[in-house]
């Protein structure tokens, strides 16, 4: 069996040991003489596959009692207008603009009140996160959206907006359970958790229990209302069951290896010894500015379209694979989530050291 080291932005990279697990179970779970795929979800086994992965997931995060977690389908874009269909109450958001997932938010989120961008990095291709530490908050708003880490542009928030005393709901999906977080300071924060969890087609909301309510936009689909989730304890209709039970199976990993304490010091250590590579290079450079550096998501450029073309495909054959930038940025992009090892990283930097050496 071949493994390569696999820097896909999502769906991702997940970590052996899970992924083995799963694939031990796979005909069997625990006995039950069916796998995962094919037992109900209203099951004994299947309530107790569910309920383990949110205590872990509230242990790791430390989340408070007075928040819900979600297990949802319809990935990051359908909260998009979810999150307007159930919060707008005055119909007026401030949303920071700091790539194309914050984009798309706020062009949905206008479907159903007035949406005010408050600050953007449009002006220099998303490069960086705006100053936000005295924006021009709508008295009226009814919450302040951010996406925390952009996985396109490789930016990431090293601080919160000062929101003055609104609500922050902020988009995590590619920095998810990355590093320590103080649940406390938003109001939802939500991934997919095909970038650093699990398999696609699952998202998770933590939502602060004061913000599910009946009082939603006229026309919200029930399917569409959090309330309609967290009282059924996201069982309201058949869920993404098998995604829940892998993300399951990578909390215990990540409790396995110490927590979210742990998984910071080692994604800095990875980050570090790329970014440490391409500050020096005569050949590659990063796109980002240094102090907004991401540590999941590492764009790069040699500056030549064809050179470019011509690593992604070198990379490829070397068991590197994934290291193409998105399509709307062009370059090299190297997703370096949890699941990726020291020795993916190790590699990468060595074929750029010998690439370099031999196209310069």
């Amino acid at each position: 069996m071949k493994r390569v080291y696999n820097f896909s932005a999502g769906p991702a990279v997940l970590p052996e040991e899970v992924l083995k697990e799963a694939a031990e179970e796979m005909l069997d779970y625990q006995g039950t003489g069916m796998s995962v795929m094919e037992m109900s979800h209203r099951s004994k086994a299947f309530e107790k596959i569910i309920t383990e992965a949110e205590q872990d997931l509230r242990d790791l995060m430390n989340i408070p009692d007075n928040y819900k977690v979600l297990f949802l389908q319809g990935g990051a874009s359908q909260q998009f207008a979810m999150i307007p269909m159930n919060l707008m109450k005055n119909k007026v958001a401030d949303y920071i603009i700091t790539g194309q997932w914050a984009k798309k938010a706020a062009a949905e989120a206008e479907k159903y009140g007035k949406v005010k961008r408050i600050a953007s990095s449009a002006d220099k291709t998303f490069s960086y996160i705006p100053d936000c530490s005295d924006l021009p908050i709508d008295d009226d708003a009814d919450y302040v959206y951010i996406c925390e880490n952009n996985t396109i542009y490789g930016t990431k928030y090293k601080e919160l907006p000062n929101t003055k005393g609104k609500l922050l709901v902020a988009d995590v999906s590619s920095c998810f359970l990355s590093e320590p977080v103080d649940v406390t300071k938003y109001g939802i924060i939500y991934g997919g958790v095909q970038k650093n969890i699990g398999p696609a087609g699952t998202v998770i909301v933590i939502i602060r229990e004061d913000l599910i309510t009946e009082d939603v936009l006229p026309g919200t689909p029930t399917m569409l209302q959090y309330k309609t989730h967290a009282d059924a304890k996201s069982l309201y209709n058949t869920p993404p069951a098998y995604g829940i039970y892998i993300c399951g199976k990578v909390f215990k990993w990540l409790k396995k290896m110490g927590g979210l304490e742990v998984m910071k010091e080692r994604n800095e250590k990875k980050a570090k010894l790329l970014y440490d590579y391409l500050d020096q290079s005569k050949l590659f450079k990063g796109t980002v500015e240094k102090k907004d550096r991401s540590l999941m998501n590492v764009p790069f450029v040699t500056g030549s379209d064809e050179l470019d073309a011509k690593f992604v495909r070198e990379a490829k054959e070397a068991g590197l694979e994934n290291l193409k930038g998105h399509r709307t940025v062009g370059g090299m992009r190297a997703s370096i989530y949890n699941a990726m090892p020291y020795e993916g990283v190790e590699a990468l930097v060595a074929f750029m050291k010998k690439f370099e050496k031999e196209n310069l």
